[in-house]
C-alpha cells in the first residue's frame, strides 16, 4: 500500500574501500589471510548489486482458494475485514514469518472473499500500543514489536520495529554506467543507526570514499513494502569521518552521515541513545547487534530477508586482546583504544550482522531502554575458539560526536539518556 516496489530483490554488501576487510585486516597485520572456508568472518563479503523489480500486479494471479472452498484473492492482511477467521476490530494482525505453504505467495497476504476486501484507500492499519509517558526519548527497544504480532521468528528474526534506531545504508549506482540517469541500483552498503532525525552513526570504514548514499530507516522486511508503517528514504548530504580514522589499521572507524532532510519519528523509526564519554558496559553484560548480514560466512552464506539480531556479551579488554593473540595475529596483537570486544560464544557473533550496525546494551536504569556502546567494526572468526568480534567503543568517540553536533548547532540531548 505505501511502496510499489520491494527495497531487496535480495540483500547485498558492499565495501566503501576494496570491497574486502579480510583484504585490510591482512595488510593492517601483514598476517596471512585465512585460507579457510570454514572459519566464519565478518569480512568475506564480495560487493554485489540490487534491482528493485519491477510490479507486474495486472499479470499477477492474485486469486487463492479458502480452506472451505471459496474463491478469493491475495491481499495484505490488514486490508481484509476477516483474517484467520477472526474478525479485525483493533487493526491488529498475527503473521506467521516462517508460513509459506498456504494460498498466498507472501506471508504478509492473506486470502480474502472479495466482499470483505477493504479498498487500499480504506486499510484497516494496525495501530501500536500509546506511548507511555516514561517512554519520551531515544533508546526505547519493543520486545514484542509495533503493530503487528509475529510467530514463528525462531531463527533471530527480529520484530517488526523492535529496533527502531537501525538503518540501512545503501549506494546509489545506475543500472547502466552509460545512462546515469536511468533506472538505479540500491546497492546495500551495511548498517547504521540513527542517532538524531538528520544524523546517522557508522562505521568510517564503509563510507569514507564519499560514494553517493542513501539511507533507510523503518526497514524490516527487505523483500516486501507491505508492513503497517513504511520505511523512509533519505539521501546524504555530507559525511563527517574521523578525523584520527587511519584506513590503514581501521583505528578510530566512525563516521556521521548527515541526511538531506530529517527523518520523521514514528512507531518504527527512533533513536538510539549513546553512552556519556568513557563511561562503558561492564564485563559480562548482555547487549543485542542487529543487522540484515549473512547467515554464515563463505560461498554458501545468505543475507537476511529480514532484520535479524543476535545477543552477545561485553568482553573486557585484557580478555578480549588474549583471545585475539590467540588467532592469526600472533601474541604481540595489542588491542586499540578506540575498539570493545563483545561475544565470544560459539556460532554467536556479530559475524551475522553488518558492518557499521549497532551494538545496544540494556539501561541499568529503565527497563526496554538501551544505549549504544559499540559499532560492528571486524573480527577473527565468527565466535569460533572463545574469540570476541571487534567494535567501535561509542564512549571512547563520544565527545567526538558532540563536537561535531555542537558544531553544526544540533541538540546533542537527542542520544542522551
Amino acid at each position: 500500500m505505501y511502496k510499489t516496489l520491494p527495497l531487496f530483490a535480495l540483500l547485498a554488501c558492499a565495501c566503501a574501500q576494496s570491497g574486502d576487510l579480510e583484504a585490510i585486516i591482512h595488510e593492517i597485520f601483514n598476517v596471512p589471510a585465512s585460507g579457510t572456508t570454514t572459519q566464519a568472518s565478518i569480512v568475506n563479503r564480495a560487493p554485489s548489486t540490487v534491482v528493485p523489480s519491477v510490479p507486474q500486479a495486472n499479470a499477477t494471479d492474485l486469486s487463492c482458494t479458502l480452506d472451505d472452498g471459496q474463491v478469493g484473492e491475495c491481499v495484505t492482511y490488514y486490508l481484509c475485514n476477516t483474517s484467520n477467521n477472526t474478525i479485525i476490530t483493533d487493526g491488529t494482525g498475527v503473521i506467521d514469518i516462517r508460513f509459506r505453504d498456504g494460498p498466498c505467495q507472501s506471508y504478509i497476504d492473506t486470502c480474502c472473499l472479495v466482499p470483505e476486501k477493504r479498498p487500499e484507500t480504506d486499510p484497516i492499519i494496525p495501530k501500536p500500543d500509546p506511548v507511555k509517558p516514561e517512554r519520551q526519548g531515544c533508546g526505547w527497544r519493543n520486545p514484542e514489536g509495533v503493530a503487528v504480532r509475529t510467530t514463528g521468528d525462531n531463527d533471530g528474526e527480529t520484530k517488526f520495529g523492535e529496533f527502531p534506531w537501525m538503518v540501512a545504508i545503501l549506494k546509489i549506482e545506475p543500472v547502466n554506467e552509460n545512462e546515469p540517469d536511468g533506472q538505479k541500483l540500491n546497492v546495500y552498503v551495511g548498517g547504521g543507526s540513527l542517532i538524531h532525525p538528520s544524523v546517522v552513526l557508522t562505521a568510517a570504514h564503509y563510507v569514507a570514499s564519499g560514494p553517493q548514499l542513501r539511507v533507510r530507516a523503518g526497514e524490516w522486511d527487505t523483500q516486501h513494502a507491505k508492513e503497517p508503517y513504511p520505511y523512509q528514504d533519505r539521501d546524504v548530504s555530507r559525511i563527517v569521518v574521523h578525523k584520527d580514522f587511519n584506513k590503514g589499521n581501521l583505528f578510530y572507524d566512525v563516521a556521521l552521515l548527515f541526511l538531506n532532510s530529517p527523518m520523521d519519528l514514528a512507531p518504527n523509526v527512533g533513536l538510539a541513545c549513546l553512552p556519556k564519554a568513557r563511561e562503558r558496559a561492564t564485563a559480562g553484560t548482555r547487549c543485542f547487534a542487529s543487522g540484515w548480514g549473512k547467515d554464515k560466512f563463505g560461498k554458501d552464506g545468505r543475507y537476511q530477508v529480514i532484520l535479524k539480531k543476535i545477543e552477545v556479551p561485553v568482553v573486557d579488554r585484557n580478555t578480549c586482546r588474549d583471545q585475539l593473540r590467540k588467532t592469526r595475529l600472533g601474541r604481540y596483537f595489542e588491542l586499540h583504544s578506540s575498539f570493545m570486544c563483545a561475544g565470544g560464544e560459539p556460532g554467536r557473533d556479530t559475524c551475522k550482522g553488518d558492518g557499521g550496525s549497532p551494538l545496544v546494551c540494556p539501561s541499568e536504569y529503565e527497563k526496554d531502554r538501551y544505549v549504544q556502546n559499540g559499532i560492528v567494526a571486524w573480527g577473527i572468526g565468527c565466535g569460533e575458539d572463545g574469540t570476541p568480534g571487534v567494535y567501535v567503543d561509542v564512549a571512547n568517540v563520544r565527545e567526538w560526536i558532540d563536537g561535531i553536533f555542537l558544531g553544526v548547532k544540533y541538540d546533542v540531548s537527542v542520544y542522551e539518556l
